[in-house]
């Protein structure tokens, strides 16, 4: 390529991170460092009342858990590109849409929202689906505008649209695209508070940031005309754009922050227990295929394999299972003592096992390795054999009523008691003896047990359950 590939993020500090942004964040880096280029972390902070504390900071240091580290950020500024935010650099969008009025392209209005509703209900009684200015304000003489500003309004710049002009572009997703102009009406590029709007301040952001792919959401697109009709009044290349399709949910609706059976941010799925080598992975193939259906990807495959012609133009489904699958081939492929680093702080969460040494931990933590999804699970799962069931269900209460459980309860219980050592090896003899003193067997035998035990019908290895429990909290629940 003849120019170094820049690419970037740019979100806006109203929201932690999110799965879409963080998709897009992926395969805007992806695509830098497959062409050896860079990856820009800059934040489009001018919707100053919808900003949150602490929107950045996730933003930023969830991507980086991810794996996908910005070269540049507000962090790790680069000075010929700086400031990464938006609100540091109100006086440069001052100046060009100066530029722009100075080079009769862009001009003052004076309407209030009041009028402007008037005008968008006048268009809507004549049909008119897609509201468009009606250029009021674009030829005030001095005399109109003293007098708008003598009645206290602070005027907003627009841009004007030129006439009948076709803005074509190749997208890197959908092929070629083309929007007229006079379906566009000129809309706003400098609020009147001196703050610029998205379509003027993200302009002005990639020229100066020297910005060459532009790798976004497809609610973007219809933004992309407005966009190109600044880069022309200027004289600027544009960047080359791709808009990736949406992210559905499985009934084929677009993702919604209501939507509470798929969870929506980043740091959601840290707090769960996912591994970011595995959202890495799903992201990467949520709308993007690789030609021979591979599944796992380490980040150096990716990067190789990433191809933004393979992106899909067919919005892509979030598929819990999938993820969840993900992750556990990921868990399973830990050696044993990243597992254990990675499993205990969720194991902690469980007061059974504040006073146990590290090995007793990590001989437990084992146990689980090849069965949880996600670190949560354990606590759960732990929870299920520690936290003894005080109402037991119709099934459960069924099988103890039997005389036979009784019978086997007792006779294990006082084996138990004179077991010196807990082990596998033991605690399977122990079964054996049970078996032969009673002559039950099978369900009979086992079910009872586990029962009276966890309180459930299934689970892991009873001799597992025994471990965790220990001797003496067994005999108790026996």
């Amino acid at each position: 390529m003849e120019k170094k590939v820049r690419v970037r993020y740019a979100p806006s500090p109203t929201g932690y991170l999110h799965i879409g942004g963080a998709r897009s964040a992926l395969f805007n880096y992806l695509y830098a460092k497959k062409y050896n280029g860079d990856f820009v972390f800059r934040i489009e902070d001018t919707d100053i009342e919808r900003n949150i504390p602490g929107a950045e900071e996730s933003q930023l240091h969830d991507l980086i858990w991810l794996g996908i580290i910005p070269d540049e950020s507000p962090e790790k500024p680069n000075p010929k590109y700086a400031p990464y935010r938006q609100m540091e650099k109100l006086d440069i969008y001052k100046k060009y849409a100066q530029k722009l009025v100075d080079m009769g392209v862009a001009y003052e209005c004076y309407c209030t929202e009041d009028e402007l509703a008037e005008m968008k209900e006048e268009q809507l009684s004549r049909g008119v689906k897609s509201f468009k200015y009606n250029r009021h304000c674009l030829n005030l003489t001095p005399e109109e505008k003293e007098k708008y500003k003598k009645e206290g309004r602070k005027p907003t710049i627009r841009l004007k649209m030129m006439e009948n002009h076709e803005f074509k572009f190749h997208d890197l997703v959908r092929g070629d695209v083309s929007f007229n102009s006079n379906d566009i009406g000129d809309f706003v590029i400098m609020k009147s508070n001196g703050i610029p709007t998205y379509n003027f301040a993200v302009v002005v952001d990639d020229h100066l940031m020297e910005i060459t792919h532009v790798l976004r959401g497809e609610e973007h697109l219809s933004n992309t005309p407005k966009q190109l009709q600044i880069y022309e009044y200027f004289g600027w290349e544009p960047p080359q754009f791709g808009h990736m399709t949406i992210i559905v949910n499985p009934n084929g609706k677009k993702l919604s922050k209501r939507d509470h059976n798929i969870l929506q941010f980043m740091s959601q799925y840290k707090e769960l227990g996912y591994l970011p080598e595995a959202i890495f992975n799903f992201l990467f193939l949520l709308g993007w295929t690789s030609e021979n259906n591979q599944e796992i990807f380490t980040k150096e495959e990716a990067i190789k394999s990433f191809d933004p012609a393979r992106l899909s133009s067919s919005p892509s489904m979030f598929d819990n299972k999938r993820l969840l699958w993900t992750n556990s081939y990921y868990i399973k492929h830990l050696n044993d003592e990243e597992y254990f680093d990675f499993i205990l702080p969720f194991m902690k969460k469980v007061e059974f096992f504040a006073k146990k040494n590290e090995e007793e931990l990590k001989k437990i933590s084992l146990i689980f390795k090849q069965e949880i999804r996600n670190g949560q699970e354990i606590v759960d799962l732990l929870n299920e054999i520690v936290v003894k069931k005080e109402n037991l269900g119709e099934e459960e209460t069924a099988i103890l009523d039997k005389p036979s459980s009784s019978i086997v309860i007792e006779v294990f219980k006082k084996s138990l008691q004179n077991l010196d050592e807990i082990n596998e090896m033991n605690v399977k003899n122990l079964f054996k003896q049970v078996q032969s003193a009673t002559g039950i067997k099978g369900k009979d035998l086992y079910m009872p047990i586990r029962i009276k035990l966890t309180g459930v019908m299934h689970g892991i290895e009873m001799f597992n359950i025994i471990d965790i429990l220990g001797k003496e909290e067994s005999l108790s629940r026996l």
